[in-house]
């Protein structure tokens, strides 16, 4: 005899309102690169009030502990905690039974074009981070930036590898794939216009301003490049979909950043032009 709870269907998750997906937007916001964003203006305030910007330096990545196993266990830790927003965001798609992977295209179908496409975006927007950390250096607005001062151990590579990871990943999971999926549920227009020029604009200008925001406790010159930077990555993603050549490319950027960067500044001759 079959009991009533297991012949019983199981009833699809209703479809979330839009007061819903606006107070979840929040949330992820105040629990990730919202908060981030807070912070880096109240320090940017701050600095400005010590002393001239160019006289300051900011560090990106810095080592937790004098003692080799407790600093290698804060990097890990650090990592780990910072990717929870991005779980969350997988964890609510899920929850209405959505794909997230496949809807952001953060899979390898494409590996090819992926590659390719986050290959090009690394050396135009690497090219571009070093002519407007010059500018902003040469005109007093940007501090310099030590991208990391972690103390080198046998496992300072591969944790400087993990943290490019978590960046890429949180930075364009949360800034760009679920930020534009959100918008285009809170505000149906956006997916249904018929202009000639996408009213998604807007999304991608918004998150390019905050996406520049979190970056300014380092300075006017990384946040003007990384608001450039948000908006042609909202263009990428826009034109194609997936979110995977963006995450290629910010690993890349940023491993290069907290591997080489003096090498790089020295290979392309800035590095006298630039020292604090």
């Amino acid at each position: 005899m079959t009991s009533p709870t297991s012949s019983t269907p199981e009833l699809p998750a209703p479809a979330p309102s839009r007061r819903f997906l606006a107070w979840e937007v929040i949330l992820v916001l105040g629990l990730s690169l919202g908060r981030s964003a807070i912070y880096a203006i109240l320090q940017l305030a701050e600095r400005l009030s010590l002393a001239p910007l160019s006289e300051q330096s900011a560090t990106v990545h810095s080592s937790r502990s004098r003692h080799e196993l407790f600093d290698l266990t804060y990097q890990l830790l650090d990592s780990l905690f910072a990717l929870v927003p991005v779980a969350l965001v997988i964890y609510l798609f899920l929850l209405h039974g959505t794909n997230p992977f496949r809807r952001f295209g953060l899979d390898l179908r494409r590996p090819g074009r992926d590659l390719g496409i986050g290959l090009g975006l690394f050396v135009l927007i690497g090219a571009g981070t070093l002519v407007i950390y010059l500018a902003g250096r040469t005109a007093g607005m940007t501090m310099e930036i030590v991208p990391s001062d972690v103390t080198e151990h046998w496992w300072t590579t591969p944790a400087l590898l993990l943290a490019a990871v978590r960046h890429a990943l949180v930075e364009e999971v949360i800034m760009i794939a679920y930020l534009f999926d959100r918008a285009r549920r809170l505000w149906p227009a956006l997916a249904s216009s018929s202009s000639r020029v996408s009213p998604m604009w807007w999304v991608i200008a918004a998150a390019a301003l905050l996406r520049g925001a979190y970056h300014l406790y380092q300075g006017f010159g990384p946040g003007v490049g990384n608001a450039l930077m948000g908006l042609i990555f909202g263009a990428v993603y826009l034109r194609y979909g997936r979110v995977m050549p963006l995450v290629i490319a910010h690993f890349l950027l940023d491993a290069v950043a907290f591997l080489a960067f003096p090498l790089v500044l020295q290979l392309t001759g800035m590095s006298g032009l630039i020292g604090g």
